[in-house]
């Protein structure tokens, strides 16, 4: 067993074998034997197995340290293994591990909604708490039927929500639908996401009309509209930001139509952006929020919030919930959530992503400023993404990115509906030297793998 130094959590990059190294190559093999495989890709330099992760520094099981430009996922917000967390879920392991979240719920199931409700858009707050994104989108969608009693739907294109049926049904990527296209709802209508960077997609005035034609659509063929969802900026496909006022003008539209707007946070809230909710760049109010990923500080959790106008569309419970789940309100998710949002709080996070992200843009740009295959660089606050290709997008480059960033000891993910942006979220407590160090490692993982992509 390697045990971790002091500094674990603040180190940089620090590689003792080229990965993946020959303990995680054995157990690629090891899994290959044993899972699906559907599920992870394993090629002849991926992946690597992590170990053991604290702060912004994860290490493999060769003994590798990396700086964790990902934030596994988004979900390290607040880095990993945070000590307040860790304790918060040790202390409640040791009293209460499960409950019966609907029929005897933990106590805990009720702070956890009350301090949400705080942090949520509307005067009163209502919620259903879950596991997944997906499953906090599928609420939202079913919420919004049964408020508005309209099977229709509207969705981006380059849109991710999950890939549960319901939430795969509005996730754009064809590569994720096709499959299973015959087993979707099929009131689904996609149009294009406005993005001010890449300027063979829609203006924002031609995503409105996009709009305003899906719901004219959605009548005549008997699916009227009911629900608009929405990423505040798109995660997945490639952390595309939407021009200003884009967002307060579809829910005008949205509003006047008479449907229900759903923004999906499950990716921005908590801190990511700058904000604690990317809603508030533009002070837009929806009528229902996904959140997850960062909010269960580190453990499965997620929640779909409203208020409670349009959350009273669900009955009153006589016994039997319409929705509801084995682990819902788990308590050891609970602890980790609350002791998250403290931290959260005391330690300032949302002002050090404001601050931290925008030393890194500012460094990425310089850095690569003569670069001719970097279109630019876009997002908020520590989501940010390197779009590659001058003219147009280069298929594929972010892996090539990622690859050559990976041997330098930085974790790293493609983005984007062809895998041409680098995406960067890594955890809101990064530090000085670790920041710089992304600036300048990220820098040359481009170049390498840029270069590589062209051989």
């Amino acid at each position: 067993m390697i045990h971790p130094s002091p500094a674990f959590g603040r180190e940089l990059p620090r590689m003792l074998t080229p990965p993946p190294g020959a303990r995680s190559s054995a157990l690629a093999a090891r899994l290959a034997a044993v899972e699906s495989r559907n599920v992870t890709f394993l090629g002849p330099d991926f992946p690597v197995f992590w170990t053991e992760a604290r702060g912004a520094n994860v290490r493999d099981a060769d003994g590798n340290v990396y700086l964790d430009l990902t934030g596994a996922f988004g979900v390290s917000v607040a880095g990993h293994a945070h000590p307040a967390i860790v304790e918060a879920i040790r202390e409640q392991a040791g009293t209460l591990v499960h409950g019966m979240g609907d029929v005897h719920p933990p106590a805990l199931k009720v702070e956890l909604l009350e301090a949400l409700a705080e942090l949520a858009p509307w005067r009163e707050c209502l919620g259903v708490l879950a596991s997944s994104g997906s499953e906090a989108v599928e609420i939202a969608l079913k919420t919004a039927l049964l408020a508005t009693d309209r099977p229709g739907i509207i969705a981006f294109e380059g849109s991710y929500h999950g890939l549960t049926p319901g939430a795969l049904a509005t996730t754009a990527r064809d590569d994720f639908r096709g499959p299973f296209r015959r087993h979707l709802h099929d009131g689904v209508r996609f149009v294009p996401f406005p993005d001010v960077l890449e300027g063979e997609d829609a203006s924002a005035g031609e995503a409105l009309e996009a709009v305003r034609r899906a719901f004219r659509e959605g009548e005549a063929a008997g699916r009227p509209v009911g629900a608009v969802i929405v990423e505040p900026i798109q995660g997945r496909g490639g952390v595309r930001v939407p021009p200003d006022d884009f967002l307060r003008e579809l829910r005008n539209q949205v509003h006047a139509e008479g449907a229900l707007l759903i923004f999906d946070e499950i990716f921005t809230g908590f801190g990511r952006t700058g904000q604690t909710f990317a809603l508030e760049h533009e002070g837009v109010t929806p009528d229902l929020l996904c959140v997850g990923k960062a909010l269960g500080g580190g453990l499965p959790l997620s929640a779909c919030l409203g208020s409670r106008d349009v959350m009273d569309a669900w009955p009153i419970s006589r016994g039997e919930a319409l929705h509801t789940s084995t682990f819902l309100g788990h308590p050891l998710s609970c602890a980790s959530a609350l002791a998250f949002l403290r931290v959260l709080e005391k330690e300032k996070l949302v002002e050090r992503a404001r601050e931290t992200g925008a030393r890194i843009r500012r460094g990425l740009e310089e850095a690569l400023s003569d670069e001719p295959r970097v279109r630019g660089i876009r997002g908020r606050g520590l989501f940010l993404g390197i779009v590659l290709g001058g003219d147009a997008p280069l298929p594929g480059a972010g892996a090539d990115v990622a690859a050559a960033a990976l041997q330098a000891g930085l974790i790293l993910l493609a983005a984007g509906d062809q895998g041409h942006v680098v995406e960067l979220s890594p955890p809101l407590t990064l530090t000085g030297p670790q920041a710089e160090a992304a600036v300048q490692g990220v820098a040359r993982a481009v170049r390498e793998g840029l270069d590589a992509w062209e051989a």
